[in-house]
């Protein structure tokens, strides 16, 4: 039998949660397993970081102790008795690169990624991940509202 992975670009927003929601509903019904995704950009932490110019941050314990309390345990806990297999990783890196390289490297099936994140003002000023993804993933994204 052929394992399903749905993988979920999560960022702590109202919409990755909706995403979150809307693939283990969907996982229930076709035994699939989730794999919630978050990446943590390098700037948001040092914000003089420029890629290939400057090191990365030695000790990066703290920070991920703080994203996984505040985005990946929350979702964990809420689905605990889902009776869905949940997953869960975390990432340093480009968001749009992490989970691309996440989905290729799971075999996800399906990628559901809320249509908006935790920056309004990065989606407008930046280009947003879940528009990069739905174009560039490669396999089936699910855009959640």
């Amino acid at each position: 039998m052929v394992k399903l992975v749905y993988l979920v670009a999560v960022d702590g927003s109202e919409w990755s949660d909706r995403a979150a929601a809307r693939a283990v509903d969907l996982a229930k019904k076709t035994k699939a397993e989730v794999y919630f995704v978050t990446a943590i950009q390098w700037s948001k932490y040092q914000p003089l970081y420029v890629a290939d110019f400057s090191p990365p941050p030695q000790d990066t314990q703290e920070q991920e102790e703080i994203e996984r309390k505040n985005i990946l345990d929350p979702l964990e806990k809420r689905f605990t008795d889902s009776g869905v297999t949940i997953r869960s990783g975390l990432f340093w890196g480009h968001p749009v690169e992490i989970i691309k390289q996440q989905a290729k490297k799971e075999q996800a099936n399906m990628l559901f990624v809320g249509r908006r994140g935790r920056s309004k003002v990065a989606d407008l000023l930046l280009g947003s991940v879940a528009n990069s993804l739905a174009h560039t993933a490669g396999i089936p994204v699910v855009l959640v509202p």
